[in-house]
């Protein structure tokens, strides 16, 4: 299964408890930096670039389901609230 990171136009649901807001995410992260010490040997890092930002998992944090998140749109200004948690309980 393939998860895509929601957009400012899109968002993470859980089909089957109707979660919108709690999730596990567990993500594979590779990046390349700048480092600069100091005389004294700290660290700074001044520069960082991702080279591989990978989305593994999404686990609903209500119901534990790892297969029912899906990609929603988001509301527009003025929409109607959605009905409260279609899915049943968390």
């Amino acid at each position: 299964m393939s998860i895509t990171l929601p957009d400012s136009d899109h968002r993470w649901r859980c089909a089957h408890c109707g979660n919108l807001t709690r999730f596990d995410v567990v993500r594979r992260s590779r990046t390349a930096e700048f480092w600069h010490l100091d005389l004294s040997g700290e660290p700074e890092i001044e520069e960082s670039a991702s080279l591989v930002d990978e989305i593994e998992s999404v686990t609903c944090r209500w119901c534990g389901k790892p297969d029912a998140i899906e990609v929603i749109a988001r509301p527009a200004p003025g929409d109607p609230l959605p009905e409260e948690n279609p899915g049943g309980q968390p």
